[in-house]
This record gives C-alpha cells, structure tokens and sequence, in this order.
C-alpha cells in the first residue's frame, strides 16, 4: 500500500490561500487584479479555524500552525470573537499565491493532486 505524500507548512499555506481566493470568486490571474482588491477583501466572508482544519484535512495542531504562519508572514489576519475564528486573506496574501503557485505546482505537484482527489480544486490549479 503506498503511502500519502507528506505535506509541510508551505503546501498546507498555499491550500488555504487559495481556498481563501476561490471563496472571493474572483479570477486569480485577471488583468487588472491589484486595482480590484481594494474593494473585493473588506468584502471577504473567509474561514472559520474549523473551515481551515478541514481544508488542510489536518489535525488541530497543524491547523494552529499553519494559520500562525500565515498570519505572521502577513498572508491573513485572524479575528478572534467569543472565540470564534474568522482567517481572512490580505492583499500580500493574494499577490504572494498568485506569484508562487506555478512555483507551488512544480514542486508540490504529487501533494497537490492528492489534496484534491475528492475534491475539485480552484480553477487555476487544475490541469
């Protein structure tokens, strides 16, 4: 029986981030999307800490980590209310995914695919 890829922090942050994106509906890759942000995050529902556990399919000490990371790279900002957790991607969040993905997909490949064997992934990670 073959075992599953591993995956690290840095998959696990570009599986969030670009859920965080696909959640927006808005084309990663269009022309003229730095202009758009201004009005397009504020407007952002993003991700309980339970949505990000499930997207990762991870236990919740890497969904703690993963969501720390982000956040301290300046990728999300987290909320928290009554304790209740609200991730929501940042302007860097969404020009760092979008500059590195092909970087992401190149290395990450096998991980990518098996992240979304059940599921479909964002438009632009797909084949």
């Amino acid at each position: 029986m073959p075992s599953r890829p591993y995956k690290d922090l840095v998959i696990y942050g570009c599986f969030v981030l670009n859920r965080l994106v696909a959640d927006m509906w808005i084309d990663l890759y269009q022309d003229g999307l730095e202009a758009k942000l201004d009005s397009v995050l504020p407007t952002q529902e993003g991700l309980s800490k339970e949505e990000v556990k499930r997207e990762i399919k991870s236990n919740h000490f890497m969904t703690d980590r993963v969501i720390e990371g982000l956040q301290k790279e300046g990728h999300v900002t987290v909320e928290v209310l009554d304790g209740h957790y609200r991730i929501r991607i940042t302007r860097d969040g969404v020009l760092h995914i979008r500059r590195y993905n092909e970087f992401y997909r190149k290395i990450y490949d096998e991980q990518i695919r098996d992240h979304y064997r059940f599921t479909k992934a964002p438009f632009w990670l797909r084949d």
